[in-house]
């Protein structure tokens, strides 16, 4: 564990010049202020940094908008992408008023999610491993207004570039569509752009296990980076991001987590694995199916109960259920297995109980994942304390069943909207504890309507095609 004195080390042994306080808004898009190192001190972790939180979205009205960043020493590191040598801390946003983690603050719930689950008694623990995969694009365009819509996806590594004439001349090295898993290059141009993002990771703290071209054609991604607690994972998995998108743009090329930017290709999911330790044991192995135990098969039996609310928050996006749709290889069907990757949550093939884990594969990287992690645990204690068992588990092809047989297999939500009242109806399980309360899950859904809202009332250019010469 890293101290203040720690951090102070750091800035005098490289020099700092700027510190930048982090912190990540309701949406989950990380936010900073930077000040210079003549104007932060030890005292600084103690009474944090003021800043208005009325103009973030979701948050305080200006009635009662101060708030401070308490930076956390533990999430230090040296800005890879600043001129100026800059030291990057995460920071928990506190209400001055008690001085306790900000309701609406995606981080204090992520701590608050940690420390009931130690308040629980049933671990001590809880180990995330998110596997957000991502596409990198040459360009996108886009316009909406009252003439119309419209938006652009540029490739040069898209299947439909094959006639496209390019500088030097079109060598015709491209995956075919869903064929990016994964051929050498030159047909995957991304490894060298890749590299320099595992190097860059690895320097600022988070280790990395692979990377490679994903299936979809266009570009797309994943990095395999390595599993930490809840809130240290969160905080590394909004560093990826941040690592990602700046070095495709110093490539000259932009890169995307939302989960379906092209259509009829696969859609960028976030496979997150979980597992329960407590007193340095993992709870999650033992003799039953696939090497779990029944506490795991219990966790697995909460996730699957509250799918349908959790997929307001790990897929909290309009454009998430353009990926959640049946019979397009996407994990909507709500069981559990080892043996196909069709079911929603899947038991990985391990050597060690050390590694016993669950996957759940549903989640999608628009989601926060301070919320995503918090949200997807109290699910799965909720499932422990109430012995949810999750029944037989599914190990045929769950996208070539019998119409019968599919009926009898639950799913997650075809919508936002759906996912945000199944929210609204099934939340007791998520304040527990006070991890996230009433007040948030309002605002949450407040803040989401609006999404749903935006598009509802936007006419799309597939309507002319449908209905313009009715």
């Amino acid at each position: 564990m890293a101290t203040p004195q720690d951090v102070l080390n750091i800035i005098k042994e490289n020099d700092v010049k700027f510190i930048d306080f982090r912190f990540t808004d309701t949406k989950g898009k990380e936010q900073h202020v930077g000040v210079p190192v003549s104007a932060f001190d030890e005292d600084k972790f103690e009474s944090g940094h003021a800043f208005d939180g009325s103009s973030i979205a979701g948050w305080k009205g200006i009635q009662a908008s101060d708030m401070l960043l308490l930076p956390d020493p533990n999430s230090a590191y040296i800005d890879p992408f600043f001129e100026e040598t800059t030291l990057v801390l995460t920071c928990d946003v506190i209400d001055p008023a008690d001085g306790k983690g900000y309701d609406r603050d995606p981080r204090s719930i992520a701590n608050r999610a940690e420390a009931y689950l130690k308040s629980s008694g049933i671990g001590d623990t809880a180990y995330f491993g998110p596997e957000p995969e991502f596409f990198i694009f040459d360009s996108v365009e886009w316009k909406v207004d009252m003439s119309g819509a419209y938006h652009k996806v540029f490739s040069e590594e898209a299947a439909w570039a094959s006639d496209e004439k390019f500088e030097g001349g079109n060598k015709g090295y491209r995956p075919a569509v869903k064929g990016g898993y994964f051929p050498v290059p030159p047909v995957d141009s991304f490894n060298d752009m890749r590299a320099t993002m595992c190097l860059i990771l690895e320097a600022c703290g988070l280790g990395v296990e692979v990377h490679h071209h994903e299936v979809a054609n266009a570009g797309q991604n994943e990095i395999g980076t390595k599993f930490n607690t809840l809130v240290r994972r969160a905080d590394q998995t909004q560093l990826l991001k941040y690592v990602v998108q700046n070095v495709a743009h110093q490539y000259g090329k932009t890169a995307t987590f939302m989960p379906k930017p092209i259509v009829g290709d696969n859609g960028s999911g976030m496979h997150v694995h979980q597992s329960i330790w407590k007193d340095g044991k993992n709870l999650f192995a033992g003799n039953g199916y696939a090497g779990l135990s029944e506490t795991a098969l219990y966790y697995i039996g909460g996730i699957i109960k509250h799918a349908k609310a959790l997929n307001a928050i790990t897929n909290p996006l309009t454009n998430s259920y353009k990926r959640l749709v049946p019979h397009y290889e996407a994990p909507v069907k709500l069981a559990y297995s080892a043996k196909n990757r069709s079911a929603s949550i899947r038991i990985p093939f391990v050597n060690s109980d050390k590694a016993r884990r669950i996957e759940t594969r549903f989640p999608d990287p628009g989601a926060n994942p301070y919320l995503c992690f918090a949200a997807l645990m109290m699910a799965g204690l909720d499932g422990i304390q109430n012995k949810i068992h999750p029944g037989d588990p599914a190990d045929k092809n769950l996208y070539d069943l019998p119409p019968e047989e599919d009926a009898l297999i639950p799913t997650v939500c075809s919508s936002l909207e759906e996912a945000l009242d199944a929210l609204d109806k099934d939340r007791e399980f998520l304040t527990r504890g006070g991890v996230f309360s009433n007040d948030f899950i309002d605002s949450f859904i407040a803040l989401k309507q609006e999404e749903v809202n935006r598009l509802r009332v936007e006419v799309h250019p597939v309507e002319f095609e449908m209905y313009y010469s009715i």
